[in-house]
Parts: C-alpha cells; sequence; structure tokens
C-alpha cells in the first residue's frame, strides 16, 4: 500500500523563510508591498451624516472634517476621531432605560437613589428623575476641554437640578412648578457649559417622574388629601363670593342711579322753578300790578280747585256763629 506523506505546515513555513532569506531582494519587495497596502488602506476615512471627524496630527488638532470620503497622511501621521454631532444625546438621573422592545420601554429606577434624593427649600425632600438631552456642537472642545466630558456633564447637571430644586417649596416641585424647574436647569447648565468651554449644547431637560420618597408617601398623601379639601372650602367661598358680590355691586349701581336720576330731576327743576321766577320777575317789572293781580288770581286757581265746596260769610255780619250740623252748608262757591 502506498503512503502519501502530508506536508507539515511549519516545515513549509521555515522553507518559504529560508528562500526569502537566501534573496535579500525578495524581503525587501514583500515588506514594501505591505507597506503599501498599509499606506494605502490608512490614507483614507469615511464620515457618516451623522458624524463630523476631527483630525489631528502628531497629536495636533488640525481640521474638523464633514460627511463623507476623505484623505489623510498614511501610518498614524493624521488621525481621524469621529464624534456623532448631527444625534441627540441623553443622560438619564435616577433611572436607566433597560431595553426598547417597539413601543415599549423598560425602566430601572433601584439602585439610583443618590442621584434623585433632593431636599427642596422647605426642607423636604423629593425624588426627582430627569433627562438631560444636549448636543456636541464643536467636537474639538468636546473631545480636549475637558478629560471626560460625559462624567462632567452629568455632575454639572445634578448639581444645578439639586440648586434649583432646593429653591422651590416641595409642592411646586411635585405639581406646577415642574416646566419652570427644567427650563432654568437647562439656562444654567448651559452658563456651567460655557463657562467649561465643552462644546455641548443643552437641548432640553424633561423632568420624568417627581414623586415623594416612598417611606413619606403615605403621610403626603395625607397632607395632599388635607389640601384638596382645603382647595374645595376655598373655592365654594369664592362662589358664594363671587355670587353675592356682583348682585350686591347691582344692587348698588341701582341705586346710584336712581339717585343720580333724582338728582338731575331736581337740579332741573329748580333751574326751571328759578327760569320762572326770572321771567315773572322780568314781567312785573314792567307791569307790577297786572302782574301782581295776575299771581294772585293764579294762586287762587290752584288753592280753589282742591275744594269740593266753600261758604262765603259776610264780614259786616255780627255775632253769627258758624256752626254747621249733620248737613253741609252750600255757600257761593267762586
Amino acid at each position: 500500500m502506498a503512503y502519501n506523506r502530508q506536508p507539515d505546515p511549519s516545515e513549509e513555513l521555515q522553507r518559504i523563510i529560508d528562500s526569502l532569506f537566501s534573496e535579500p531582494k525578495k524581503i525587501l519587495s514583500v515588506i514594501g508591498v505591505i507597506l503599501l497596502i498599509m499606506m494605502a488602506y490608512s490614507s483614507y476615512y469615511t464620515v457618516q451624516p451623522d458624524e463630523e471627524a476631527v483630525v489631528i496630527r502628531f497629536g495636533k488638532f488640525q481640521t474638523i472634517a464633514s460627511p463623507g470620503l476623505h484623505f489623510k497622511l498614511p501610518l498614524g501621521i493624521d488621525r481621524a476621531i469621529k464624534v456623532k454631532t448631527k444625534l441627540i444625546l441623553q443622560e438619564e438621573f435616577g433611572f436607566r432605560t433597560d431595553s426598547v422592545r417597539g413601543k415599549r420601554t423598560s425602566y430601572r429606577d433601584r439602585g439610583f437613589d443618590t442621584e434623585s434624593l433632593m431636599l427642596t427649600g422647605d426642607l423636604n425632600v423629593a425624588n426627582v428623575e430627569w433627562i438631560t438631552q444636549f448636543q456636541i456642537s464643536e467636537p474639538q472642545k468636546f473631545l480636549f476641554s475637558t478629560r471626560n466630558p460625559l462624567q462632567n456633564i452629568r455632575d454639572i447637571s445634578e448639581a444645578i437640578m439639586r440648586r434649583v430644586v432646593g429653591d422651590r417649596l416641595v409642592n411646586d416641585v411635585l405639581t406646577i412648578g415642574r416646566s419652570e424647574i427644567a427650563a432654568e436647569a437647562a439656562q444654567l447648565t448651559q452658563g456651567v457649559l460655557n463657562e467649561y468651554d465643552m462644546g455641548v449644547r443643552i437641548v432640553s431637560i424633561k423632568l420624568q417622574d417627581v414623586n415623594p420618597p416612598d417611606s413619606v408617601k403615605p403621610s403626603f398623601n395625607e397632607v395632599n388629601e388635607a389640601k384638596q379639601e382645603q382647595e374645595q372650602v376655598i373655592n365654594g367661598a369664592e362662589r358664594h363670593y363671587n355670587k353675592i358680590i356682583p348682585e350686591a355691586r347691582g344692587k348698588a349701581e341701582k341705586e346710584i342711579s336712581e339717585a343720580e336720576g333724582y338728582a338731575s330731576a331736581i337740579i332741573n327743576r329748580a333751574k326751571g322753578d328759578a327760569d320762572r321766577f326770572k321771567s315773572i320777575l322780568k314781567s312785573y317789572r314792567k307791569a307790577p300790578q297786572i302782574t301782581r293781580d295776575r299771581m294772585y288770581i293764579e294762586s287762587m286757581e290752584k288753592i280753589l280747585t282742591r275744594l269740593d265746596s266753600i261758604t262765603v260769610v259776610d264780614p259786616e255780619i255780627k255775632g253769627l256763629l258758624p256752626i254747621f250740623g249733620g248737613t253741609q252748608t252750600k255757600g257761593l262757591k267762586e
């Protein structure tokens, strides 16, 4: 039986090496080919649409490369560091995102109390969870201004949030003041980042969940119930106030209008009487006796029209006792 011996790989490799060393020109040609391949492979780079590349030469910053294909000096002379400048990045505080499955996202909030527990301005404790969203605006500053930029962003955001929450009452933090807290924290955080010249722009800060700590939730709920009852009583009083006060104001305005109308009528009547007196005076000055007689007659007409009957007694009759019995004596009428 014929037996074919398989060649040993180590022996084959040794044979090739011996043949190369026996001919130095082959060694140089192989080294040259390897260098050419390395130079060709390291002389270009591609920047993705959501990135920018920071090009450094011997460790010194050179330029910013935009998305696309670019060329550089090979063999490590130029180095391109790619940074996600078009994406909005975020840091989570008080919780972490575990996984995203379709439209459902699972979170984990255990073990992050050191980030989220904060003291409010009225010496209460609140559990504040939030997200800081930011974008890298100047990648060279983001890479070289600080040693650990992401950790710096986390530290600054947490310090600012504790400061803002510490200036407010716990009710504002838990209820109506959340949007104001987020806006103020974003503004202050951006100011600190600008001072550090980190090349980072804060997009937004969003409060995810704000609750009292688990240990004080029952007491806090009791306080909230009492405050709700207080609000109900206050709202009821305001409804009663809004019902009574407008009605009283309407009556007051009615009385004032009537009084003003009465005053106007009295003033107009007085003006009319004054004008009539002036006209009588003018007539009296022209004909005193005629005017006097006319005034006497007009006055007697007014008086006599109010009487049903009158009795005229001759003043020359002496000792007449004008006593009338059950019947009414009719006299002369004028």
